[in-house]
């Protein structure tokens, strides 16, 4: 898989308990996620801004996001997500562990 040769984001997690995870990415120019499916519905709080690339099922798409313009997706997005700019993006995502659905 390419992103194995890409350097990988930096997660740090902030906050971890019944209800919610909060987690901070920093990727430098290049770095990348890896594959993930998400398990819960998340919030993302640029912190930077910049253009991330987004791997998904669908095809490959760059994203601008601009500091402090958070945005929220449900469960089950499945991607890898890579810096397409040139300097550091970092941003912050909330996790809510309460929206899992249970089969």
């Amino acid at each position: 898989m390419e992103s194995a040769r890409r350097p990988p984001a930096k997660s740090t997690v902030q906050v971890d308990n019944d209800r919610t995870r909060v987690t901070e990415w920093r990727f430098p120019p290049g770095a990348a996620t890896g594959w993930h499916r998400h398990g819960f519905d998340y919030v993302v709080v640029p912190m930077t801004t910049g253009v991330l690339r987004l791997e998904g099922p669908d095809g490959t798409r760059d994203a601008q996001l601009t500091a402090g313009s958070a945005y929220f997706r449900a469960l089950g997005v499945e991607h890898d997500v890579i810096n397409a700019s040139p300097h550091e993006f970092v941003f912050v995502e909330v996790e809510f562990k309460d929206s899992a659905v249970s089969a």
